[in-house]
């Protein structure tokens, strides 16, 4: 996918994706889970991450303590050493990366610390998790950096007669 023609797509569906989800945030529609958790399955088997990478590319995760106590123990550092060399605090006093791309990502598009990942990595794109509905505005930002959740959300809005 062209992250590029990604951005574009998004920026110019946002305004119908803004009043989707406006109506599913009212009705929070019971069913809205199971419908988004099968479209994250399909999606997923036609989207290789590695391919990708955007994410870790262009946007940081929060990073929470239990993040940097086991990335910095897996690099053999404190972690306030870890803080200093990666992190910065962010508008709302949240942890994140000093840079993206991520300092982790390596050339090939595999993590550097996968198996200790922050949780917002782990979770990433979010469109797998319980009440979605509480996401959305979340998601709509997610659909100009990820062309899964591009997808899921495209799909999803071609069922809105579900809703």
């Amino acid at each position: 996918m062209d992250i590029e023609a990604l951005k574009e797509k998004a920026k110019n569906t946002e305004a119908d994706t803004k009043t989707f989800f406006s109506k599913l945030k009212k009705k929070k529609p019971k069913q809205l889970d199971d419908i988004t958790h099968a479209l994250h399955s399909e999606v997923f088997e036609e989207v290789d991450c590695l391919e990708c990478a955007n994410c870790c590319k262009s946007i940081s995760p929060i990073v929470i303590d239990k993040d940097i106590e086991r990335m910095a123990k897996h690099l053999r550092m404190k972690p306030s050493a870890f803080i200093d060399q990666y992190l910065n605090l962010d508008h709302e006093n949240d942890y994140v990366f000093k840079e993206t791309p991520c300092p982790f990502l390596m050339p090939d598009n595999y993590c550097m610390v996968y198996e200790q990942r922050p949780r917002a990595c782990r979770e990433y794109p979010h469109t797998d998790r319980k009440r979605f509905y509480q996401i959305l505005n979340l998601t709509l930002k997610n659909t100009h950096y990820c062309p899964a959740v591009y997808e899921v959300v495209d799909r999803l809005k071609s069922q809105k007669d579900k809703f």
